[in-house]
Parts: structure tokens; C-alpha cells; sequence
């Protein structure tokens, strides 16, 4: 279910105390071990993290006008969803994540665009904040815009033209 809230904050305020106990935890996990330089916010209704515009100008090729998310966190109507950028654009990435995850014992109910859980304990949180340590802003931007070379999509223009200004921005680890 999209939210309406504007911050964090009046998310988390607006869920039901079980659930805004569960997403807080993720949400630690996440910022604890999340690259500096993507940032937190409200996006598309749920907790996001994103690379911002000042970094990756062209953004989120769906809509230029959002920066490109990473990222999210979200309570849904019969579950909570944890969405994983790094997961779906790089195979590398997923592969690994997918042998951590088996390690854990933990059953792992993920679809095409999330990791769903019902109480935090479904989760293998050691992984998820592994994934996101292993994932700086520069890789994540060129395991995007690999995903479109390799579909033989096209990046919009601007995409292009941002692509020389965000490779020479100091992306710091």
C-alpha cells in the first residue's frame, strides 16, 4: 500500500506497532550499512534510498525527474517488502546473494522486484547488510547502465550526456 506520508518519520508513525518495529529494525540495518552517498526519503510511497540527481543527473530512466533508486523498504497489505537494487541489476550480485541467503537456513520469499517478510525474523539481516556494504554508488550506476547495453536498450540523452559528468564525480566509499 502506497503511503501519503512525506518523511520517514510520518511513515513509520502511521504503521501499526508491530510492523513500524520491523521496518525501524531493517531500516538500522540499512542505514548502518548503506554507502554515504545514497540518500534516504519518501519515494513511490514507501521508504527509499536512491543515488540523488547531484551524483547521477539523468536519474531513474522511468522518470528523469526521480533520482535512481537503489533501494526501499515498504509495508505492504499482507506483507513487508524489502526491494534490493544492487540484486536485480547485476547477475554477480544476485548469485551471491542467493548462496548467503541458503547458508542462513532461512526461507527466502522473494519475487520479481522484493524480498517479502512477515516478522523480522524471516529475514537474514547479515546478508542484506552485506549486499548493501559490497554496493557503492559507482558500481550500482554501472551495473544500471549495464542492464541497458546488455537489452540493447537505450538510455534516454540526457543519460548519456550525464554519463561522462557522473563517472568524473568523486564517488567516495
Amino acid at each position: 500500500m502506497q503511503s501519503k506520508a512525506t518523511t520517514v518519520e510520518q511513515y513509520l508513525a502511521e504503521l501499526p506497532e508491530d510492523r513500524r518495529a520491523a521496518i525501524a529494525a531493517v531500516r538500522q540495518v540499512m542505514l548502518k550499512n548503506l554507502h554515504k552517498d545514497f540518500e534516504e526519503g519518501i519515494h513511490y510511497g514507501m521508504i527509499g534510498y536512491c543515488v540523488p540527481h547531484r551524483i547521477y543527473p539523468a536519474g531513474y530512466h522511468c522518470d528523469p525527474k526521480q533520482a535512481l533508486p537503489f533501494a526501499a523498504l515498504a509495508s505492504q497489505k499482507n506483507y513487508m517488502s524489502l526491494y534490493l537494487g544492487s540484486i536485480y541489476s547485476s547477475a554477480a550480485e544476485a548469485q551471491q546473494f542467493h548462496a548467503d541467503w541458503a547458508k542462513t537456513g532461512k526461507k527466502l520469499d522473494m519475487g520479481k522486484s522484493c524480498i517479502r517478510f512477515k516478522q523480522i525474523d524471516d529475514l537474514a539481516l547479515n546478508v542484506i547488510a552485506a549486499v548493501l556494504r559490497r554496493t557503492t554508488v559507482k558500481k550500482f550506476i554501472a551495473d544500471y547502465e549495464s542492464v541497458f547495453k546488455d537489452s540493447r536498450k537505450k538510455l534516454p540523452a540526457k543519460a548519456v550526456k550525464s554519463r561522462t559528468a557522473s563517472n568524473s564525480t568523486r564517488v567516495k566509499k
